[in-house]
């Protein structure tokens, strides 16, 4: 009896943790919507000359601009979006208009983590995204992608180097990109360095994996395979339908980023979709998709690779929704988290490793990750810590990290859920220009490696 009332429990959430997801969605693709039919209405019905004006001033704007000033790139996170996709709506909330010269790339929503890394790189540089022969034949998928007739910033190399800054598992593919720079990963480019990332910027970064990805259904044992009915079986369902259905003018709205998987019906088929549902083809049978790389076993395998460069400088936001109460970890506050996330936030701050499964690594303890913001575990955020922890420094005010030092990672703690500084700037108030203001004024005023910006009558010898 006491079994069967466990599953209905858990029937019940996966129930209500799905319509919260949906509707969630479906909110921000309407807002989309909305928000474009409002700016196609108000351009009907402006006066010419007034569009005259705007394009004179931002002619006048584009010519002012700093040639030498290193782009921003803003990278999203999971089921992210750049610009492009959801019309006018902005990921991070209209950030981007804080500075002059600032990058939004669209990646994949749901794509490995080693998937974007690569089409970042060639959404900078230009040319036909290459995912590697090896891995693409591993994988299951075409080897080339995306075709970009012109880079974003093809001047790219470590005299034009980038400050990145990521949120979520954004983070982390801009590590990946910077390994694969020092690799000298990308067919084409045998001058690669790490010294093309000038500096790396990390808001709720997913370092080592999240406990999140567990209870919503991968596999604590092995951190690849799902669970048979969990949230995430759902979404991969809900997936794969969409990219078979192909309705181009939905997928230009929004796309989960697998159409170097050939997913769409007149590539293959019923039965190719069959197949793909029953869990033999595609993204979800290769685990060439986001979910395994952020469960801790994931990261690890991740991080083995990854290096901190000593010429680049490194910052970290770790948010954290979460208090202690009589010794018990629970959701800080009812109105401050997000709706969407509030169940999460107290899963994860109770939820233990199973006993009869052997733990992700050694010294695991739970409490150590019961700290979150609802999609990830705090002390996955600070900075790269497994296998091996990387240089690090607590910041607890900016005078901390003053000046900054180049290979260690300078972090601090934010009040705050996952989702708190995207999508809607309302929700984060005035600390959402405080977040993003001092991490544009770190990019322009404290990080240069070749040359010191010459301010006015002042002469470098």
């Amino acid at each position: 009896m006491l079994r069967l009332w466990v599953s209905y429990l858990q029937l019940v959430e996966l129930f209500v943790s799905s319509l919260v997801h949906l509707l969630y969605g479906f909110y921000i693709f309407s807002s989309a919507v909305a928000g474009d039919l409002s700016m196609v209405l108000n351009e009907y019905f402006q006066k010419p000359n007034m569009n005259v004006v705007e394009d004179k001033e931002k002619l006048i704007l584009d010519e002012n601009l700093d040639d030498d000033l290193p782009p921003i790139v803003l990278v999203h996170g999971i089921f992210g979006f750049g610009k492009g996709r959801l019309g006018g709506l902005s990921y991070f909330a209209g950030a981007e208009k804080k500075d002059e010269r600032v990058l939004v790339p669209d990646l994949g929503s749901l794509t490995s983590i080693y998937d974007r890394a690569r089409e970042l790189f060639y959404y900078l540089k230009g040319g036909q995204v290459d995912y590697g022969e090896e891995h693409s034949k591993e994988c299951g998928h075409s080897q080339f992608g995306r075709i970009y007739e012109q880079g974003h910033y093809p001047e790219w190399d470590e005299d034009h180097p980038i400050h990145f800054v990521g949120h979520s598992a954004g983070a982390q593919v801009v590590r990946v990109l910077q390994q694969m720079l020092a690799d000298k990963a990308f067919k084409g480019y045998e001058n690669t360095s790490e010294n093309w990332v000038l500096s790396i910027t990390s808001l709720s970064g997913a370092f080592n994996g999240t406990t999140r990805t567990y209870i919503d259904g991968m596999q604590p044992e092995d951190g690849k395979t799902l669970k048979p009915i969990c949230l995430l079986q759902l979404c991969r369902i809900g997936v794969i339908l969409y990219d078979w259905l192909d309705i181009s003018w939905l997928k230009n709205y929004y796309n989960f980023g697998f159409d170097h998987y050939n997913m769409s019906w007149r590539k293959m088929g019923i039965w190719g979709l069959v197949d793909c549902l029953m869990g033999n083809a595609g993204p979800f049978a290769s685990e060439d998709w986001i979910l395994p790389d952020l469960t801790i076993q994931g990261s690890i395998k991740i991080n083995y690779h990854l290096h901190t460069f000593p010429n680049t400088y490194y910052f970290s936001y770790a948010t954290k929704q979460t208090r202690k109460i009589m010794g018990v970890t629970a959701p800080s506050s009812i109105l401050g988290i997000h709706p969407m996330l509030f169940i999460r936030v107290l899963q994860m701050s109770q939820w233990t490793h199973p006993s009869d499964v052997s733990p992700p690594y050694k010294g695991y303890r739970d409490e150590d990750w019961q700290d979150n913001d609802g999609a990830l575990n705090t002390i996955s955020m600070t900075h790269p810590r497994l296998p091996i922890e990387h240089p690090n420094h607590f910041v607890e005010k900016e005078s901390d990290c003053q000046p900054m030092q180049p290979g260690i990672w300078y972090y601090k703690y934010v009040e705050g859920d996952h989702i708190l500084f995207i999508v809607n700037r309302e929700r984060a108030g005035v600390q959402f220009d405080l977040i993003y203001d001092s991490i544009f004024e770190r990019c322009r005023k404290h990080v240069f490696r070749k040359k010191l910006p010459t301010m006015p009558n002042e002469i470098h010898h």
